[in-house]
């Protein structure tokens, strides 16, 4: 038996259809059939690309989306205008740093709208046509196994403020309700659902800094109740939750324990559970899955990232095969699979890793992955 492998979601995209993305985003003239026809087609190649490495369990890499969060503006009615910025508080600490990043052009600009009116569906045509791709794609490559990301309610909430909802937990469950027939069509579709969940954790340092741990549970605890009300109609085995603490080089000296938050992200409803574990930050923290062990339900598979998604090293594969068995010692063979820290291609056109080093990356996985 070997170890599956897998990723988080995002890769990069290309030149050509980031510049459209942009264009979209921007409210520019833009050709509607030929975006479809270049989204489609990328979606048909970055498949293509996964199975000539060797990946597992693939995705479409988030093709049509500018983010993967923000992407609900486009299909959602209730948002317009801007919200406002905060960076984590970690870089905050770094002032210098701060202004290197923004300076050099890597942070993402892109439209942030914030919550000004009810929330209601704009339709499912962009769903529907993300399905299809993907499914389209998988079949004239001949795999079975793929999964699509869609945003979680805390994470909406996250980056796109709001001003109309009377209290959070209303604003909460307006996204979810709006958001359920999303998850339900991808599920429906035969495709396992990727719930991003950075909220769990980026939030903490993020618009939630000023909280104490214990007053930021309550929040996480929150919107995980949320989150898994609006799954109740999925079967577990379908389901994957994506947790990190930000998809960017910094400090991190502000990220929030994962043991801190263990028991909200082992209450998600699905079995998967993919959780950054290479970053410089984060390696240490297998040791907790392993005093935690008690805690993880049988149901739940673990997807530790063996690969960091922000930098060009090139993982050997001992040392991924090394990351790997520490979980495999914890959990057993059958319930791990090798995954990344987190998208490579997160906001459309930003990303620190080269794409072919991407694929590099991924490939060393495989190897690793094999020799189980």
């Amino acid at each position: 038996m070997t170890i599956l492998t897998t990723h988080v979601g995002s890769l990069p995209r290309s030149k050509k259809l980031t510049d459209l993305l942009f264009k979209k985003e921007n409210n520019q003239i833009y050709d509607e059939n030929t975006f479809n026809k270049i989204v489609k087609d990328s979606v048909f190649d970055i498949v293509k690309k996964q199975k000539e490495v060797g990946i597992d369990i693939i995705s479409d890499g988030e093709m049509s989306k500018i983010s993967y969060a923000t992407y609900v503006k486009d299909r959602y009615n209730g948002f317009a205008g801007d919200s406002p910025r905060n960076a984590p508080s970690d870089l905050k600490r770094f002032p210098g740093y701060l202004k290197k990043l923004a300076e050099s052009g890597g942070t993402p600009t892109y439209s942030r709208p914030c919550c000004i009116s009810e929330i209601s569906s704009k339709g499912d045509k962009e769903l529907i046509a993300d399905i299809k791709n993907l499914k389209s794609a998988m079949k004239k490559n001949n795999l079975s196994k793929g999964f699509m990301n869609s945003a979680s309610p805390g994470v909406i909430s996250l980056f796109l403020a709001n001003y109309f909802y009377k209290t959070r937990t209303e604003y909460l469950v307006a996204i979810s309700e709006a958001m359920e027939k999303e998850f339900n069509l991808i599920s429906n579709s035969g495709l396992n659902l990727q719930l991003d969940c950075p909220d769990l954790a980026l939030s903490r340092h993020m618009i939630f800094s000023e909280l104490s741990d214990r007053e930021f549970i309550k929040i996480a605890n929150k919107n995980m109740e949320i989150l898994n009300h609006s799954l109740r109609k999925i079967d577990p085995s379908m389901l994957r939750m994506h947790v990190c603490w930000g998809n960017y080089e910094g400090p991190h000296i502000d990220d929030i324990s994962i043991s801190k938050i263990f028991e909200v992200i082992m209450s998600f409803r699905g079995n998967y559970i993919l959780f950054e574990s290479s970053n410089p930050r984060h390696a240490h923290e297998w040791k907790i899955f392993d005093d935690l062990k008690s805690k993880i339900p049988e149901t739940k598979i673990l997807i530790p990232g063996v690969i960091d998604s922000t930098s060009n090293f090139v993982e050997h594969p001992d040392l991924i095969c090394q990351r790997l068995e520490k979980f495999v010692n914890i959990v057993g063979l059958d319930r791990v699979i090798a995954g990344s820290d987190c998208g490579f291609g997160t906001f459309a056109g930003y990303g620190n890793v080269d794409e072919d080093i991407v694929f590099e990356k991924l490939k060393s996985m495989v190897v690793a992955a094999k020799r189980f």
